[in-house]
């Protein structure tokens, strides 16, 4: 393999820079060219490639987002964009695509493949919903970041003796919302996986403050069956049996934005350079996963059939840790 081409596409994650350093340092180091494709699948549409060489990766490892840009593409979903894209592809001499995103990245590497295109894709999501890997590029980031936003607003709950409904990211996961409810002491996690009432939610809120707890946290999955203006504006229906005064939060896409962890870098390049030995190395149509700290290559078909389910027994532990 001569040359290849890489793209980000769909939702930015942290750490995804550094899985395009590690891409084209690794290709360069094995005699392979590099081409960027900025604004994912629509640049490849319309042609907008450019040459990448050591220097322009310099000094993004630390950056959040992504230099090459990233969009949603309903053109490439016909099959004439992704004709074209292919087309783009050729005149550039590109042999191989490295695909960095999530769930719908992933479905048009695997176009790609169908149309005879070596194709890797790189798993890079704050939802965490892509199986296949134990983690995603960019999910202990956003992690971290609800995290601390959910201990500041602890801290001034406490103060005032409220209760604070926070929504985090999460679509069709709710990994990003249970494992930050459960690292944050949170006495209520709403996820899409997992069904609870709000009239359960305000008898445990009734129970806490009888109790005289300073505090009550509930934390929601955007992708929850019901979000966070829903639930709060129930309980503060009920504000005369609640006790708690009620404020609504939506992190949105702070969660997406800063600079990656120690380790969304390592796992970044870890991935990057895998998918640049894999493509070296003849595979076409799979992922480049985290497993067991190793990384290995799964074919993409199976993975996108079948997406990730919760742990149930991380569900039992955060209700559990919750009372």
């Amino acid at each position: 393999m001569k040359k290849v081409a890489i793209l980000t596409s769909g939702g930015d994650a942290p750490g995804m820079n550094a899985a395009i350093r590690a891409a084209v340092r690794v290709a360069l180091w094995s005699d392979i060219g590099v081409m960027g494709v900025k604004w994912g699948f629509t640049g490849l549409i319309k042609n907008d490639l450019i040459p990448l060489d050591a220097r322009s990766v310099g000094g993004i490892i630390q950056r959040g987002g992504t230099i090459l840009g990233t969009a949603r593409s309903e053109d490439f979903r016909t099959e004439a964009g992704k004709q074209q894209a292919l087309e783009n592809l050729r005149l550039h001499d590109v042999e191989g695509l490295i695909a960095i995103g999530g769930d719908g990245t992933m479905h048009g590497a695997l176009a790609l493949h169908a149309l005879g295109l070596p194709t890797i894709g790189v798993p890079a999501t704050i939802d965490n919903d892509l199986s296949g890997t134990e983690m995603a590029i960019g999910v202990d980031t956003a992690l971290n970041t609800a995290i601390e936003a959910i201990d500041r607003i602890k801290d001034t709950a406490s103060s005032h003796q409220r209760a604070f409904v926070i929504e985090v990211m999460g679509r069709d996961c709710g990994y990003l919302a249970l494992t930050a409810g459960m690292a944050a002491g949170a006495e209520v996690v709403l996820i899409p996986e997992m069904k609870v009432e709000l009239k359960t939610i305000l008898y445990e809120m009734k129970k806490a403050y009888a109790r005289g707890k300073p505090h009550f946290i509930v934390v929601v999955a955007e992708g929850a069956e019901f979000n966070a203006t829903d639930v709060a504006d129930y309980l503060s229906a009920e504000r005369t049996e609640v006790g708690f005064e009620l404020r609504p939060t939506i992190l949105g896409h702070v969660q997406r934005g800063g600079s990656p962890t120690a380790f969304d870098r390592i796992l970044a390049t870890r991935l990057g350079a895998g998918a640049v030995t894999a493509l070296a190395e003849g595979k076409s149509g799979k992922m480049v996963c985290l497993v067991n700290g190793n990384i290995e290559t799964k074919p993409l078909g199976p993975i996108l059939a079948s997406p990730r389910k919760m742990d149930e027994g991380v569900m039992k532990l955060a209700k559990i840790l919750a009372t």
